[in-house]
């Protein structure tokens, strides 16, 4: 096929909850899409061991530690050199969680469920000593009916364990434990389907969209249901603009669908700048009365992929400009607030970022929502491994001898549920434009193997040639046909893709014409050659260097219609050698502050003038010297230093102190960069982006900074939620006169006094290995953030920041 198109539809988190709020005062919480949800994380005990008949009604675990959720025990671990670099020098292990839960006030005609948005992993859920089920993928989201081993008349206790003492399964940073949201579910016996609520935009136009509703509905009663679905749509202004109504009949212990369309007159459809979401409400009526109801935000849009022409959103052509991100967040560990996610994902949109890939597995349900929110496309994933298992780096990345822990174990058994499971989830988000099978599971011997490597090659380190005592390559065939099918039993209005990595050895098997589109790994040499060899076959980049050449074979071909960078932020593991915390190329640092390389592609990406002045005494190619361009203007009077200029202005100028020392310069369309040497003096370095006629269009300027005097500080909000809401406090270090400090790496101590907590400290710096679980951190490149979260109280949390010879800092935070 030459062509995917797809139109879809779907709203969002912010909008939804004002309107359901003001209008139906209903309560938003887990995305099951049925009956009624209870947030479930508070009030858990916890023990890192394996102890006997933990799972018991009976066993005591009054003296484990009582904590909240989202927990991740790995990361308030101590880093050692002992540990796997692959999961970031942090441990594994086996833990158990307790919670007691009454349902005495639990209506007899009422069913229990627990709804767990992630477990790491190889769960297994007890209800009163009996296993309510297992999910060994600890990025799965499930679901237990727990109705049958409740007591309505006693205390019911809820274990859970969690078994990853395989600790080093993953090539990066998982987490270990219940680390994201757990919620209790409360229904009738007639009710929508677990994810049953789902729709299409056959038709979308500037004056008529259909939105067409699927609707599973389940009877778990003994009697045959007549029942009445209805469905409403409301606007941004709390207007219904559209409502349809039909009725079904449910066998008893069956399952039965609904289909109804709703026309929407002159749509706001979403976009990147506009991503506007309607609200969606549909009800299962008897009798009159509404005895299960679900909403979702809902964002009215087309997608269309083409192989010559790239990929377009709503009839207008792109570029997608992508990031892969993993799911952690540097001190946090895998347990990563909302709000973090925001400000992480705000930031990212505002270098130019379009798109994420959720690199290599399904992410917390907040990320997607948040992505439907600002107006970022994603690509979402589900495997990193399939039937085998990938190397496993131990003592830094690509050294030593691997290990082979992983996940392969059950993706047997649990792949074709795991997939299922997560595009049912997440279908309804309209920034989702594509489902990948699986990252790099064609790497070659790794472990698959062909006779074309006896020849060919890749860009990626190469493992020999053909190994013919390793799996064939023809086997990666058979299991994308499975996978894909899938996909496309629960949903057709995207495509099927993967990311290739062995793009020579795949071509030689089935793999690539299973997928709708084919994602190509840091194979830019390929695009023309398949191009012309497969002309049906839809191209883009699904994981990219930095580079000019990169971006380039995307900017300068119709045909490629993306890259996603690796990666848009640093993250935990995939570690060089001790002492490395992890992956360290994003665009963001671990503390979500922009590097050097985020302001290069912001040149590269924005539509907005900007520009961005940085510093380097180092020698080598401009490729290595932007990621140490940070903006430090402190050396030996006419010492030799080389200035880069990052800007999307056609020329640019140099000024020290008011004089123009170098330029105008026209833009370097090789490297992107605006490179000059001059001996420094100090003061001001200013760098002038100008237009083709020589205007002063945008500046950016960096200041000589004396030593190290004040902390300063800056909350990110004046207000956070009483129950949890997160403050995050970005903290800089300047001279007498204010001027940053970037050479600055003082110790912070942060003290809280009020109704909050210090969730962690981070700076950013891949090479720290000290505690992370204490007040105190040092700050890198003049910079640290702190995460402060609210107790369940309202008042004023008062946040202090000290060190030794600064003068200190003091802000307020209201809890409300």
């Amino acid at each position: 096929m030459n062509k995917f198109h797809h139109t879809l539809n779907r709203l969002k988190p912010g909008l939804f909850a004002l309107i359901m709020c003001a209008m139906f005062h209903l309560q938003s919480g887990a995305q099951t899409g049925f009956g009624e949800s209870q947030l479930l994380n508070n009030d858990w005990y916890f023990t890192l061991s394996n102890p006997d008949k933990a799972e018991t009604a009976d066993f005591s675990h009054e003296k484990w530690r009582k904590l909240d959720l989202p927990h991740d025990w790995s990361i308030e671990a101590q880093l050692s050199p002992s540990l796997s670099s692959c999961t970031g020098y942090l441990p594994g292990g086996i833990g158990w969680y307790r919670k007691t839960l009454d349902f005495s006030n639990l209506p007899a005609d009422k069913n229990a469920y627990l709804y767990f948005e992630g477990v790491y992993n190889r769960s297994e859920v007890y209800i009163n000593g009996q296993l309510a089920g297992n999910r060994p993928n600890g990025y799965i989201s499930f679901c237990y009916d727990i109705t049958p081993f409740i007591n309505r008349s006693e205390n019911n206790v809820v274990a859970v364990k969690a078994d990853h003492s395989l600790s080093a399964d993953s090539r990066w940073y998982t987490g270990s434990g219940i680390y994201r949201d757990v919620y209790l579910i409360t229904s009738g016996k007639v009710h929508f389907n677990q994810w049953g609520v789902s729709y299409t935009t056959p038709l979308v136009s500037e004056k008529k969209a259909t939105v067409q509703v699927k609707m599973e509905v389940k009877n778990e009663s003994a009697e045959t249901q007549k029942l009445q679905l209805v469905s409403f749509l409301i606007d941004s202004k709390g207007q219904e603009i559209a409502r349809s109504k039909e009725t079904i009949q449910v066998q008893p212990n069956s399952l039965a669908n609904g289909i109804s369309e709703l026309t929407v007159k002159n749509p706001v459809l979403w976009d990147l700048g506009n991503p506007n979401l309607y609200l969606l409400e549909t009800q299962i009526e008897r009798d009159g009365k509404i005895i299960d109801r679900t909403k979702t935000a809902v964002g009215i849009r087309s997608i269309h992929f083409d192989a010559n022409t790239g990929f377009s959103l709503n009839g207008e052509g792109m570029k997608i400009k992508g990031v892969c991100i993993h799911h952690d967040a540097g001190c946090l560990g895998s347990a990563v607030p909302k709000e973090v996610w925001k400000r992480r994902l705000k930031t990212l949109k505002e270098l130019g970022c379009n798109a994420i890939r959720m690199s290599h597995n399904p992410q917390a349900p907040d990320v997607y929502d948040l992505c439907d929110e600002l107006g970022l496309l994603v690509m979402d994933e589900a495997f990193d491994e399939w039937e085998f298992p990938k190397r496993k780096w131990i003592t830094g990345w690509n050294k030593g001898e691997p290990g082979y822990e992983g996940s392969y174990d059950f993706f047997e058994a649990w792949s074709s549920r795991d997939l299922a499971d997560m595009v049912k989830r997440d279908r309804n988000h309209p920034s989702i434009i594509m489902w990948s099978i699986g990252n790099e599971v064609d790497y070659p011997n790794d472990p698959y193997s062909h006779p074309v490597l006896e020849h060919g090659r890749i860009n990626q380190k190469v493992y020999g040639g053909y190994l013919t005592d390793h799996p064939k390559a023809e086997r990666l065939g058979d299991i994308a046909k499975r996978l894909s099918s899938e996909v496309r039993k629960h949903d057709t209005s995207r495509p099927v893709t993967a990311a290739l990595a062995g793009v020579i050895m795949s071509n030689e098997t089935e793999y690539p014409g299973c997928l709708d589109i084919a994602g190509y790994n840091y194979t830019e040499n390929r695009y023309h050659l398949d191009h012309e060899t497969y002309p049906d076959r839809v191209i883009y980049g699904s994981e990219n260097g930095h580079n000019m050449e990169a971006w380039n074979a995307v900017k300068n071909n119709d045909f490629i219609s993306a890259q996603f960078l690796w990666t848009g932020i640093d993250y935990l593991g995939e570690s060089g050698a001790w002492p490395a915390r992890g992956g360290n190329g994003g665009l963001l640092n671990y503390a979500g502050f922009v590097k050097p390389r985020g302001h290069f592609r912001s040149a590269l990406w924005n539509e907005e003038p900007v520009a961005y002045v940085g510093t380097s005494t180092r020698n080598g190619d401009v490729k290595n010297l932007i990621r140490e361009a940070w903006p430090v203007w402190n050396y030996e009077k006419g010492e030799p230093v080389k200035i880069l200029g990052f800007t999307n202005s056609p020329k640019a100028k140099l000024l020290v102190n008011g004089k123009q020392v170098g330029g105008p310069l026209e833009y370097n369309k090789e490297t992107g960069v605006f490179l000059w040497e001059i001996p420094f003096e100090a003061g001001t370095l200013e760098l002038v982006g100008l237009d083709d006629s020589g205007n002063e269009v945008v500046q950016s300027e960096i200041k000589t900074s004396e030593r190290p005097h004040a902390i300063v500080s800056q909350p990110d909000t004046e207000t956070i939620d009483r129950n949890k809401g997160v403050a995050q406090v970005e903290i800089s270090i300047v001279d007498a006169a204010g001027i940053p400090v970037v050479l600055a790496d003082n110790e912070i101590t942060c003290t809280i006094s009020g109704p909050g907590k210090l969730l962690g400290l981070e700076a950013g710096n891949d090479r720290d290995m000290g505690d992370y679980t204490d007040h105190v951190q040092r700050v890198y490149k003049g910079k640290l953030i702190a995460y402060i979260q609210a107790t369940g109280m309202n008042g004023n949390i008062e946040v202090e920041f000290s060190s030794p010879w600064l003068s200190g800092t003091k802000c307020i935070i209201k809890a409300l």
